[in-house]
């Protein structure tokens, strides 16, 4: 066979990422060469690195850069050469010819690279190659290449899925070949696999991810870990993911590019989280609320954030961000997503991060956690279909166990009244308190009329809700009866128009209540709904966006 130009792939890694393995699987195609880090001496000679195979390694390989490049790029019997490269072997002085071809970039968690490294080495961040992996990934972007990017991970949990992706995406077809090898020895090793290759030399495929780590992560390289994490999670989320789910579609479809307000910083949705010792992980231990936005302005900003900080005092908070600080972190929320209109925001202040894992509030020493999630959300319930209810066996909270009018985060009792919801197939469900009364739903406030009047059950065991107070003031303001007071269910059965309140929801009509219709006539209901939209227009603190 004549030899002809060669379409020329190389892969750039760092240490100990299965980049033999991979060579290893590249040379049993039928159409491809492969060669073992052919800039390995010119990387010697210019670095003036040591190793145990310093001088024979630079007698026997060339070590002129530019010849090296030359020669990889020469003709070839084969179709492919694959050239497996470290990335730190691209040095200053070599020209911009070696990002000629196609390449892939390997990435292995670091968590997985330094022990086993620190057994033959000692860990260097330099010779973990990460920031060298990173520029060569940007340079190559630079001149509009996307290489293709592999975790080792993802390689070792479906060898022939990446492998496939890996391959379509070079514009070459897979050969299941490429699957096993023999053990042992290869002609196409370098001279430095007795220093490096014994563990793969014992391998016939790509290794399983293993249960367990082998042996306790080193303590002295936890530093080195935290350096080396930003950029291998920079270049994962390019990584090549033949069998990832779909990801579900999202109610809100601009919502997936979104930024957040986490602890003392805006970040975009995917980094949006909070520690595992954060106390809202650990139990649940934070105070919320929901606010919504209309027209460039925070409809009820005040009474949210009085009802946030009597929570938190409620709860013995302490080391409370100041109130001042919490408009901030909201009002720079918005303005970077640019909701100025039919946004909703979950206001959310954990006890913040704990010492040590466990229920006490004495682990709590940092101060809280402030949690911003803003949202483009329109109301979440049918304003003029209306709603299902049904009525839950879950009972609310008494005040004897648990006081509802604390905005806690451990939301169990409304989330086992929701599942008894979802299960019977409705919008959500009528919690009623110890005695039988309605106390709210698993969500909302509850309101009722019957004859001409209003009525709302007391506070006693419900939240004593923001809109639930708004639509108060309004059904009086309208000059109609209201009434407060403990309401059996029958009552709102045999009720003529019923409606819930609530930040994320306004104000939803009831056409149903366990099977039994509620009477036709919504005169009521739309008066209120009218006046509630009318006041959300022209009040609410503005978001000083200039």
């Amino acid at each position: 066979m004549n030899a002809k130009p060669v379409e020329v792939i190389q892969l750039w890694t760092g240490p100990r990422s299965l980049s033999t393995s991979l060579m290893y699987s590249f040379a049993q195609r039928d159409d491809t060469e492969v060669l073992d880090e052919p800039l390995y001496a010119h990387y010697l000679r210019v670095s003036g690195a040591e190793r145990p195979y310093r001088d024979e390694l630079l007698t026997e390989m060339e070590s002129d850069g530019s010849k090296v490049v030359e020669a990889i790029f020469g003709p070839c019997k084969m179709k492919y050469r694959f050239c497996k490269q470290m990335a730190k072997f691209r040095t200053p002085c070599l020209t911009d010819d070696i990002l000629k071809g196609k390449h892939v970039i390997l990435i292995r968690d670091p968590l997985a690279i330094l022990p086993s490294f620190d057994d033959v080495v000692p860990a260097t961040l330099k010779d973990l190659q990460w920031s060298s992996l990173l520029s060569m990934y940007s340079d190559l972007q630079s001149i509009g290449e996307s290489p293709p990017v592999i975790d080792a991970s993802d390689l070792q949990k479906d060898p022939e899925g990446v492998l496939r992706a890996l391959c379509a995406a070079l514009g070459m077809d897979f050969q299941h070949a490429m699957l096993k090898w023999n053990a042992g020895p290869k002609p196409e090793d370098g001279m430095w696999a007795k220093w490096w290759y014994s563990s793969v030399h014992r391998s016939t495929e790509f290794s399983p991810l293993p249960l367990h780590p082998r042996k306790p992560f080193p303590k002295a390289l936890y530093t080195l870990l935290e350096e080396c994490r930003p950029i291998y999670k920079m270049l994962k989320r390019h990584a090549l993911q033949p069998q990832a789910p779909e990801a579900p579609p999202l109610p809100v479809p601009s919502n997936k590019n979104i930024f957040a307000w986490v602890g003392d910083e805006i970040v975009p949705r995917d980094d949006a989280k909070v520690s595992v010792f954060d106390s809202i992980v650990q139990g649940g231990d934070g105070v919320w609320e929901g606010l919504r936005i209309y027209k460039g302005k925070v409809f009820k900003l005040g009474e949210h954030l009085d009802r946030l900080f009597d929570s938190a005092k409620a709860m013995a908070f302490t080391n409370l961000p100041s109130r001042d600080f919490v408009k901030r972190a909201l009002f720079s929320t918005l303005i970077i997503n640019g909701m100025f209109d039919n946004a909703h925001v979950r206001l959310t202040l954990t006890r913040g991060m704990k010492v040590t894992s466990g229920m006490s509030p004495a682990f709590n020493l940092y101060g809280c956690t402030l949690l911003v999630v803003a949202e483009w959300k329109p109301p979440v319930y049918d304003n003029s279909g209306g709603i299902r209810l049904i009525t839950a066996s879950t009972r609310r909270n008494s005040p004897n166990c648990l006081d509802s009018k604390i905005h806690h985060n451990n939301l169990i009792n409304n989330i086992l009244a929701k599942v008894e919801g979802n299960t019977a197939g409705v919008d959500d469900a009528i919690m009623l308190d110890c005695d039988g009364f309605v106390s709210e739903t698993n969500a909302t406030n509850i309101f009722m009329v019957k004859k001409g009047r209003v009525l709302t059950p007391s506070v006693d065991y419900c939240l004593p809700g923001i809109t639930r107070e708004t639509v108060i003031e309004l059904v009086k303001q309208e000059k109609i009866a209201m009434i407060e007071r403990r309401i059996s269910l029958t009552e709102f059965h045999t009720a003529d128009e019923v409606w819930t309140t609530g930040t994320m929801g306004e104000i939803t009509p009831v056409i149903e209540i366990d099977g039994r219709q509620i009477g036709s006539s919504r005169r009521i209901t739309s008066r209120i709904q009218a006046a509630y939209k009318a006041l959300t227009d022209k009040e609410g603190e503005p978001i000083p966006c200039k």
